[in-house]
């Protein structure tokens, strides 16, 4: 038996699809072609357009995949065109007819999506593979929007003990104006973020002076006094409710924290801990290093420890699948969760397929997995991988230390994501600064 990969992108993960310019919805279609990671053999395969030959005959040799055994499948072109998986495509029932024709001879007995929204539920009714999905009954309910809520998260995790921000969960603006203020008079500043997004992009600093460094949101709003925060709720409301009516959350902003992780699988039994990493917020996410390297093993431990807690309610209510527990680790030590995320993380990959399958399980322990997104600039991903080679950088399976380029943007952002493996974090630095040069890398200036 084979297994289904979809790579849907629902409104929950890239927000308004609407309000997507056409350069960002290309550029998700490009990195969505990064699930060809979790593909084996025979698998089908749901893309928004055909693959990249040559990204495709890259990480199949990697993964020792026979390209050829793979069932690619493209649905017709829906409201928002052909870029990404959306809704509507799924749902088309001439695609259906093309899928039950695909697994006719080789039914599949599991299914793996980036998110299990009503349109994959409704996808895998109409085919007739529910059972294969994981958490069928409560994702068709639409219960996943639960577990990627993040006032539902504060919700949960508060009445669980799980330590979180000061803060609160708002629908009205009067109620956000005040607890922005109180807040801001406490001396602290202040993080506003929609109930869902990622990666930092729904996330907005407010500070009554501006001099904050700027981590896990894209910029910093001066609010100097009552009549400001005003201002700011009435201006930004509809953008903070997400355009949708969403309730928010205001919390408190640590100055100088870090960005951890740890991930589970959720079965009917428990929830399995996949593994950890550090996500570099830069000032939004632009990577990950695996293990986190800002934190000692007390505090892994610790992690890992409310991280499952955190991730244990959801799994009670039905939830099955992947989820992810972040938190920040504040400049005075304490563990501050911030969400869990019910979906296939841009970690998940890493996990399951780049250090389980082409590592080795065997070796996660005594490797560095440093992987950095839109710094890699290359005019096609055929001639990155070839530079890669002739810098005598590429990923040597003997040694299991290189580099390896786990997405491609070429098309649409001129950027190729990279991922280094190496046996320490300082080797990991030194790799970056070897292919800087020749690869014309730009490194952050903490890396530099």
């Amino acid at each position: 038996m084979s297994k289904m990969i979809i790579v849907n992108a629902p409104e929950e993960m890239v927000g308004d699809l609407d309000r997507i310019p056409e350069e960002k919805m290309r550029a998700f279609g490009l990195g969505a072609q990064r699930i060809l990671w979790y593909a084996e053999n025979n698998d089908v395969v749901v893309l928004p357009s055909p693959p990249t030959p040559g990204f495709m005959a890259y990480v199949t040799a990697l993964t020792g995949v026979d390209a050829a055994s793979l069932r690619i499948v493209v649905p017709p072109p829906g409201r928002w065109g052909s870029h990404i998986l959306t809704g509507d495509r799924l749902l088309d029932p001439i695609f259906h007819t093309a899928l039950k024709k695909a697994i006719a001879d080789d039914p599949v007995d599991h299914v793996v999506c980036t998110y299990s929204d009503l349109s994959i539920t409704g996808l895998a009714s109409a085919v007739g593979i529910e059972g294969a999905l994981p958490g069928f009954a409560f994702s068709a309910q639409g219960g996943d929007s639960l577990a990627n809520s993040k006032t539902v998260f504060r919700a949960v995790a508060a009445g669980n003990g799980i330590p979180i921000a000061p803060g609160v969960i708002t629908d009205r603006p009067e109620h956000a104006e005040n607890a922005i203020t109180s807040i801001l008079d406490q001396g602290f500043e202040v993080m506003a973020k929609q109930q869902f997004a990622g990666g930092g992009l729904g996330n907005e600093i407010l500070s009554r002076s501006g001099n904050v460094r700027a981590a896990g949101a894209g910029n910093v709003v001066v609010l100097p006094d009552r009549l400001a925060v005003r201002r700011y709720v009435e201006d930004r409301w509809s953008w903070l409710t997400g355009y949708k009516g969403h309730s928010l959350v205001i919390e408190r902003y640590f100055t100088g924290s870090v960005t951890v992780y740890a991930e589970f699988d959720v079965t009917d039994e428990d929830c399995v801990l996949r593994g950890m990493g550090e996500i570099l917020m830069e000032p939004v996410a632009t990577g990950e290093v695996i293990p986190p390297q800002s934190v000692g093993p007390p505090e892994l431990d610790r992690l890992a420890e409310l991280g499952k807690r955190a991730c244990e309610p959801f799994r009670a209510m039905g939830y099955r699948g992947t989820l992810c527990a972040d938190a920040i680790r504040t400049p005075s030590g304490e563990l501050v969760f911030t969400e869990v995320n019910g979906r296939l993380t841009a970690s998940t990959h890493l996990h399951v397929n780049l250090i389980d399958r082409v590592v080795g399980e065997e070796h996660r322990s005594t490797r560095v997995f440093l992987e950095r997104a839109g710094q890699w600039e290359a005019p096609s991903f055929s001639d990155a991988v070839r530079r890669l080679e002739e810098a005598g950088l590429a990923y040597d399976p003997l040694t299991r230390t290189g580099v390896v380029a786990t997405a491609d943007y070429t098309q649409a952002l001129g950027r190729v994501t990279y991922c280094v493996v190496a046996e320490n974090i300082n080797e990991a630095h030194r790799y970056e600064e070897r292919i800087a040069e020749p690869l014309s890398v730009r490194l952050p200036e903490t890396s530099a």
